[in-house]
């Protein structure tokens, strides 16, 4: 078989005031075909077959009137530079050690259908993606397997430090990360109550089958009263893991337990330059004593293989529930990408999130 001599990938062509695009004149993306450049020593040729889709891309792409870059916790995507997503491909040559034409990696792969990697970039992140128990697929290296469960496990665990017999609240609990903590809580470190707040009714029976004593639809009419009452009804919260900002983060500001702590992992609902809410409950930051943590997954990375053992430790077990529910994968052509990757921003996602192409 013939390697191919050039590419097609998406490009950030301008930075987004508000929801990205990829079609008019000022569209946030460009299709772009590109010459592959020659395998050197120590690269591999991948073929991407899957990428990840994750809300933190939103704020790479950012105009730096938007965010300083150096607030950024990765350098941001510059605009002429491909549109960066951590992937996986199958490896058509290679001329570095450890990696064998027929593997399949998992690495920074960019919106790009084939790219050259230096393996031993530690920016690329290159590794062999080894078969999972039970006949898995691997795309959960994408997601309950890979960075967002790491990042359930270290927000939970490491940054907040939820124990046993402690109530948790988890908001975006049908999500790729919220549905990890779910089960993180309840299974593995053994929380007396976990509440799930999802966006409709059957996402919230899903959670409710992985282990949560409660989930709430958050576009009921009765939504804030509701929170109040499941709080109220499981003795408190001690733990709220934050997916989402916005008005939600606000509620649970008024129904924290006194010295309670918020894991701040993401803020989804205000991505796409929508305005900011005014904070009605902050007040209770002082007057419940509460804490505010903010972190990033790559500060705990040194972890990150313990961690992934545990887990997939728990998947043996039966502790954690992983499969084809945890995911939606969406075949998707290649002109398509920006398209599957905006649906994480209209909540069509169940669990992860992911481009097949």
């Amino acid at each position: 078989m013939s390697l191919p001599t050039s590419y097609r990938q998406w490009t950030l062509a301008n930075h987004p005031t508000g929801k990205p695009t990829y079609s008019g004149s000022s569209a946030t993306f460009s299709l772009e075909t590109k010459d592959l450049p020659s395998l050197t020593d120590g690269h591999v040729l991948v073929q991407v077959l899957y990428l990840s889709n994750d809300p933190a891309q939103r704020g790479w792409i950012s105009s730096p009137d938007q965010i300083e870059p150096e607030r950024l916790y990765v350098p941001p995507v510059q605009v002429g530079e491909p549109m960066r997503a951590r992937g996986l491909g199958k490896v058509l040559a290679s001329k570095a050690e450890g990696f064998s034409e027929g593997d399949i990696v998992q690495g920074n792969m960019c919106w790009r259908e084939y790219a050259v990697l230096d393996a031993k970039d530690p920016a690329q992140g290159l590794r062999v993606a080894k078969e999972l128990p039970g006949g898995l697929s691997i795309t959960h290296y994408l997601g309950a397997l890979g960075g967002t469960g790491l990042t359930a496990y270290f927000g939970l665990v490491e940054v907040v430090g939820c124990k046993a017999g402690e109530k948790v609240v988890v908001s975006g609990a049908a999500g790729a990360t919220g549905s990890m903590v779910v089960q993180i809580a309840k299974h593995l470190v053994g929380a007396a109550n976990v509440i799930g707040i999802a966006g409709n009714d059957e996402k919230c029976k899903w959670v409710e089958s992985l282990g949560a004593d409660k989930c709430l639809n958050y576009k009921s009419p009765n939504f804030a009263s509701e929170l109040r009452d499941a709080v109220k009804s499981a003795g408190g919260c001690d733990v709220y893991f934050d997916n989402v900002g916005g008005e939600i983060l606000d509620l649970m500001l008024g129904n924290m337990s006194r010295h309670g702590r918020v894991a701040a992992c993401g803020a989804i609902t205000g991505y796409n330059g929508e305005a900011p809410l005014p904070m009605k409950n902050y007040f209770n930051v002082i007057s419940m004593r509460l804490e505010i943590k903010g972190f990033i997954v790559i500060d705990y990375l040194h972890k990150a293989m313990e961690v992934i053992g545990k887990l997939v430790g728990a998947v043996k077990e039966g502790k954690v529930k992983i499969g084809d529910e945890n995911e939606t994968v969406v075949k998707t052509k290649f002109e398509e990408i920006p398209g599957t990757w905006l649906k994480l921003f209209e909540g069509a996602n169940q669990g992860k999130l992911v481009t097949a192409l």
